[in-house]
């Protein structure tokens, strides 16, 4: 990643199955087994849009957090919700968990560092991603998964997925990052 780039990569690892999931709940019990601590969870791979959706996601949950104000109990189901748009944590599992069929998702970690009181503040650790990367490798290999060489990207699949807009609707390629962002930003209205 360019080092001048605003917003460093997100903690966030893609990964090919190899083959379709045909028991989501298997991969998740897998996954816990194995994960280091709760700060690492499994998503949809359309459920992520860019870095600024992921850290702006982790910045929302952080303040929830740390404010002791999260709907879910756990950061990881608190983040699922927030990416999937809604207060209700099943309907967050359904839009941002996985499911049968899903050939790729992500493995992403939710750092702890503080976040600043001032907006626009916030010291993001630019070497998170590169400090948690063996750990996202072991996580992939229990899976029987294999990291693909990608960063997250919008896209209207996505979108539907997490019920930010109907099957069949249109959005314009560049307006989908934000329909992303909106529709985090709208989980708690």
């Amino acid at each position: 990643m360019d080092g001048n780039h605003p917003v460093p990569w997100f903690p966030a690892w893609p990964i090919k199955f190899s083959d379709e999931i045909q028991n989501p709940l298997d991969i998740i019990s897998l996954f816990d087994k194995w994960r280091p601590n709760d700060r690492w969870l499994l998503m949809a791979y359309e459920a992520a849009a860019s870095e600024v959706h992921l850290w702006t996601t982790w910045f929302a949950v952080r303040r929830l957090e740390e404010k002791n104000n999260m709907v879910a109990r756990k950061t990881d189901a608190e983040f699922l919700r927030l990416i999937a748009g809604t207060r209700q944590i099943k309907i967050a599992f359904d839009r941002a968990g996985l499911q049968i069929g899903d050939t790729a998702a992500w493995i992403l970690y939710l750092p702890e560092f503080e976040i600043s009181t001032t907006f626009g503040q916030t010291e993001i650790e630019r070497e998170i991603y590169n400090n948690k990367q063996l750990d996202a490798e072991r996580l992939s290999e229990h899976l029987n998964s294999q990291i693909l060489p990608q960063r997250p990207f919008p896209n209207v699949e996505g979108l539907v997925r997490i019920g930010a807009i109907m099957e069949g609707e249109n959005i314009s390629p560049n307006k989908c990052e934000d329909a992303y962002l909106l529709h985090s930003a709208m989980s708690d209205f």
